[in-house]
């Protein structure tokens, strides 16, 4: 089957045609290959290749290959949520879950965590955040929870689903905003050397994230209380 050179999101590539120099489309999508010596063919959606030229060119243009399949961002997620879940967590760590939930960004924010001290049952905490942002709420859920671990505990997993309060944290991101409560609760963590920020992905069946998150949302529906039955 021959292709015709086309372009796809300003990168130039080859496309499968038809003998009349078409798109040879299937379900609205067309094989593409980057170069000719590329094995790795992909599928791109018609509506994104533009400038298709009107030279065919024959089947021998690029080498035989097999099509990449397209990632599914829901078992991308499920995968990483799997992992979490099958962690094995030492018998003397506390493990910590945390999120944040924004009713419009910025808007109504409250913070949700859940604490399981060693060998103990899960403890709940949130609070409300009044008008706030969603990585706001984030980051002070970590806070929250850092601030009722017991100093000296022989090791921490925390876990939340936002990236960019790992990044900031713990990763060198250059914040715009936030920086005060950054710095605070970069100083909590340094008061817990043995804490690691593991990320587990929202909305993906992990129990106690989607606890935390209920908690956070909680938070928002009562306004004005707080809940901080966290304290160590």
């Amino acid at each position: 089957m021959p292709w015709v050179r086309a372009t796809l999101r300003g990168q130039r590539v080859l496309a499968r045609a038809t003998a009349a120099g078409a798109l040879d489309a299937q379900g609205g999508r067309v094989e593409i290959r980057y170069r000719p010596t590329d094995t790795r063919a992909y599928q791109a959606a018609v509506r994104n290749l533009e400038g298709v030229e009107t030279e065919v060119l024959p089947d021998e243009t690029c080498v035989p290959g097999e099509v990449t399949p397209k990632k599914d961002p829901k078992a991308k997620k499920a995968k990483a949520a799997a992992e979490v879940a099958s962690t094995v967590h030492a018998a003397d760590a506390f493990i910590a879950y945390t999120d944040g939930a924004c009713s419009g960004n910025p808007g109504p924010a409250g913070w949700g965590a859940v604490l399981v001290p060693p060998g103990g049952s899960p403890i709940d905490g949130y609070g409300y955040l009044g008008t706030a942002t969603n990585n706001v709420a984030e980051l002070t859920a970590i806070l929250k929870a850092l601030e009722c671990i017991p100093a000296g505990t022989p090791g921490i997993l925390l876990h939340t689903d936002s990236q960019y309060a790992i990044g900031v944290l713990t990763k060198g991101w250059k914040p715009k905003v936030n920086h005060d409560l950054i710095a605070l609760t970069k100083r909590a963590l340094a008061k817990h050397p043995t804490c690691k920020l593991v990320y587990v992905p929202g909305h993906a069946g992990v129990p106690l994230n989607e606890r935390a998150d209920e908690l956070a949302r909680e938070a928002i529906r009562v306004s004005g209380e707080q809940k901080l039955v966290l304290k160590a």
